[in-house]
């Protein structure tokens, strides 16, 4: 018997999932667009409905492009299994969708993403479902927001905008103590920084629009599995652990195992949510993943050395960059994304809010846009865009008030980067 070989992350970000295609030996993955699959025989259709054999049935739930680049992002970050949809926030919905119910809640950090912070606050009250907005930094109401209806606990592993890095250890515990699966936020982090799975999350979810892709074509997002969730050890989420009846009874965890939420992802969520990710995008995904590791590393070089320059800027009154020695995250930083606290920041600029929107419009290089973990460096104003919606005392909690402007930093020359900052300051805070 032949050991399986261990692959280092380079190897996998390159091979995990694809094989050369059988029909005409295509080394790169193809893009298969097509709506359906032809069945072998009606007997093949049944076990394909029935969900005895895997396969190909229609798109909307899966799709051989697509196939390959869940098998590259669970592999990558150490999962069982992962579903590929449309976008960031259908990853989030997606995730959610098996555990909730009418009048359930989920407890969710403070430091997130703006519009993770509506379709939580607003957007899945229309599902009967509601969110406990806690920060994560004080464990203890954490653990005291959970009650009997909670089916969840949601963070990013560094947090969007404020480049705060969560104790996803400690916040782990909380969730193991409650039975409740920690579902972890890794877009900013990516799995090269960062594995959740290895400090006890239960899933993760991604934009794969932002790093995973890394060149600003196309939205996307996933679900991973860790697959060692217990989802029959309390009847709190029936619908993996309870008869299914589209499925003639079919129990997804007795019957799929480790596999069970991804099956039902795709079986039921895919189903009828509909939040399919088209090949072309999952393409231009995994493409980007083969050069993760070395786009990575770039941003994390080049946010150290601008991070600090912008620190000792008497222009700037604070940077968040947990990747600074002088940031509370630094250690904690060290511990949960050892290889780099990311590139994505904020920097609060003296002036206020119209400094601000003076510095976005006066850069050449940086590019004004809503989006992050593009090769090229970006920078917003969330106070009047993506956390426009909140109110100050919730823009504040975020880490993204009025004077702040996020930053991220991209793979261009640093020092570029750095004249283009320093050309906009002058003009900012004149």
């Amino acid at each position: 018997m032949t050991d399986t070989p261990t692959y280092g992350f380079d190897t996998l970000q390159i091979h995990a999932g694809a094989r050369p295609d059988p029909a005409t030996g295509a080394r790169q993955t193809p893009i298969y667009q097509t709506t359906a699959y032809v069945f072998r025989d009606t007997d093949h259709a049944a076990a394909l409905f029935n969900l005895q054999e895997v396969g190909y049935i229609y798109s909307r739930l899966t799709n051989p492009t697509v196939a390959v680049l869940q098998e590259r992002i669970a592999t990558l970050e150490g999962g069982a299994g992962a579903v590929c949809c449309s976008s960031g926030h259908a990853a989030q919905i997606m995730a959610l969708f098996p555990l909730m119910g009418p009048g359930l809640n989920v407890v969710a950090s403070t430091r997130a993403y703006g519009g993770t912070i509506t379709q939580f606050s607003q957007t899945i009250k229309r599902f009967g479902w509601s969110a406990k907005f806690v920060d994560f930094d004080d464990e203890s109401a954490v653990a005291a927001a959970i009650d009997e209806n909670t089916r969840a606990i949601f963070c990013e592993s560094i947090a969007n905008p404020g480049g705060y890095v969560t104790d996803l250890d400690a916040i782990a515990k909380i969730a193991d103590a409650a039975q409740l699966p920690l579902i972890v936020d890794n877009t900013t982090a990516t799995p090269y920084l960062c594995q959740p799975f290895r400090h006890g999350a239960a899933l993760v979810v991604h934009s794969t629009t932002k790093y995973l892709t890394g060149n600003g074509t196309v939205t996307g997002g996933a679900v991973v599995d860790s697959g060692t969730f217990d989802w029959s050890a309390t009847d709190k989420f029936p619908s993996l652990s309870q008869p299914e009846p589209a499925y003639h009874g079919l129990k997804f965890h007795e019957t799929f195992g480790p596999l069970a939420y991804t099956f039902h992802g795709i079986a039921i969520g895919l189903r009828d949510l509909g939040m399919t990710m088209n090949p072309q995008a999952a393409h231009y995904t995994l493409m980007g993943i083969e050069t993760l590791s070395l786009r990575m590393e770039r941003h994390v070089a080049n946010a150290k050395k601008i991070a600090n320059w912008l620190e000792t800027d008497p222009r700037i009154d604070k940077v968040t960059y947990a990747g600074l020695p002088s940031s509370p995250y630094a250690k904690r930083a060290m511990r949960i994304c050892p290889k780099g606290a990311g590139a994505l920041f904020t920097v609060a600029v003296k002036g206020g809010y119209d400094a601000c929107v003076k510095l976005v419009e006066n850069l050449n290089i940086f590019s004004h846009v809503a989006n992050l973990g593009d090769a090229r460096s970006l920078i917003l104003h969330p106070a009047s865009t993506t956390h426009r919606q909140l109110n100050e005392e919730q823009q504040e909690a975020a880490g993204a008030g009025p004077s702040v402007v996020r930053i991220s930093i991209g793979i261009e020359d640093a020092d570029d980067l750095i004249a283009d900052l320093d050309q906009a300051l002058t003009v900012a805070t004149a």
